[in-house]
């Protein structure tokens, strides 16, 4: 077992190596990418026998740093639908002047994965189904409690993230500014799911 150490100066050599490939192309021959790195081919293959490796490492941290992004922005507000909509914001701002790298690393996922590119998309989307099924949870609740529109929960969660996805591949091939398409995802399909629940009303008491 790789010692702590070990494993965070390979985890630096996988950095590296991923923004050499970005600018190379994944076509580099491995011979070259070591030179460009400073080290011997055996030592780059030990550490990663395959450029797949190399990709999977770069996005499991992606991913992960995303994850603390994000929870910081969520974590201090309480109604679902604010949440849902500080979630799109978060994701947008943490990709921001980045979003080719994120293009770059799926991409390099499909092209290095083979026949296993499935899988590991799957696993690359399951490091966010804790999120969307507590999305989910937290609207259903809302509904039941009366300060969300009735709706389908599942459905709700599963467009707004495809506006994600589409919005930040978007980014990559526009200049356009997320801001109006944020707007008008929290005016016309966000903040009308927003319900205000009635006051309970209180009996008179009847005069003897």
């Amino acid at each position: 077992m790789a010692r702590p150490r070990e494993t965070e100066k390979a985890r630096e050599l996988a950095h590296r190596a991923v923004a050499i490939l970005e600018r190379r192309g994944l076509t580099l021959p491995a011979e070259q990418l070591a030179r460009e790195l400073g080290i011997k081919r055996p030592t780059l293959l030990y550490h990663f026998p395959t450029y797949r490796d190399l990709v999977a490492t770069v996005l499991g941290d992606l991913l992960a740093e995303q994850a603390r992004f994000i929870e910081a922005r969520v974590a201090p507000i309480a109604h679902p639908i604010d949440r849902i909509y500080a979630r799109v914001r978060a994701i947008h701002a943490f990709h921001a002047g980045a979003e080719a790298r994120l293009l770059f690393l799926t991409q390099a996922v499909a092209a290095t994965a083979g026949t296993e590119v499935g899988a590991l998309l799957r696993t690359a989307s399951a490091f966010f189904d804790e999120s969307r099924r507590d999305m989910v949870t937290r609207v259903e609740r809302g509904i039941a409690e009366g300060i969300v529109h009735p709706c389908d929960a599942q459905a709700l969660v599963g467009l707004v993230r495809a506006i994600i996805d589409g919005v930040t591949i978007q980014s990559v091939t526009s200049q356009d500014s997320v801001t109006p398409m944020h707007a008008l995802l929290w005016e016309r399909l966000l903040l009308p799911l927003k319900r205000t629940p009635p006051k309970p009303t209180t009996r008179r008491k009847v005069q003897s």
